[in-house]
């Protein structure tokens, strides 16, 4: 009798965490320290209610582009919108 191993098979479900899936939640977590990062920076340099508002702005904004992007899907497509007519030709060679 032939010996049996267990297989890992993965997942099994997809990888989601906070409503992001896949690769947009390594996209959020990148926009989120990007915004810290930038934010500290700017109030460092400048006024901590500056470096504070640009923080929230940015966090906010890298997370809607972000979750905007994964309504379109996880793969670039092109999407062709309007209408299209299609020329047959039915007449023999």
């Amino acid at each position: 009798m032939a010996k049996q191993f267990p297989i890992y098979k993965g997942l099994q479900k997809p990888l989601i965490y906070r409503g992001f899936q896949g690769k947009f939640i390594g996209w959020g977590v990148a926009s989120l320290v990007i915004a810290v990062v930038s934010g500290g920076l700017i109030g460092s340099l400048t006024s901590m209610v500056l470096g504070g508002v640009i923080t929230l702005t940015a966090m906010t904004t890298g997370l809607f582009i972000t979750s905007q992007q994964q309504k379109k899907g996880l793969h670039s497509k092109t999407r062709y919108k309007g209408v299209f007519q299609i020329a047959t030709s039915l007449k023999s060679k």
